[in-house]
């Protein structure tokens, strides 16, 4: 029998808040995001700037809870140290790493020229 979409919703709002609760990353991420809309608010950006920092932060947010989940697996079906398991849990971490990296070279690429039409 399937569960009510009220049961989805509210178990997909418990991973999240297990993860900004438990994870040190997501807490820098969110931070991250909060700074970038301050400035988006201060320079003014584009239509076009917002829905491109909406989708990063959608993707750099996303990325760092299947990481966590992925941890989490990986934690419950091998909890001593294996290569392969390293290997998993690496990788995911990669991701979220590639995702974070590109995010702030666009949100330079981004705000960079407003900052300097301060100049």
């Amino acid at each position: 029998m399937r569960q009510p979409l009220s049961k989805s919703f509210a178990h997909a709002f418990d991973g999240i808040i297990d993860t900004v609760r438990d994870e040190r990353n997501i807490k820098i991420h969110l931070i991250m995001m909060v700074l970038v809309t301050i400035f988006g608010f201060i320079f003014h950006i584009t239509y076009e700037e917002w829905l491109i920092c909406l989708l990063l932060f959608a993707l750099v947010i996303s990325l760092e809870i299947a990481n966590t989940a992925i941890e989490a697996v990986v934690d419950l079906a091998c909890p001593e140290i294996h290569p392969l398991a390293k290997k998993a849990k690496d990788c995911a971490a990669g991701a979220v790493l590639v995702a974070a990296f590109f995010a702030a070279v666009i949100g330079l690429m981004i705000f960079v020229p407003h900052v300097l039409k301060l100049f």
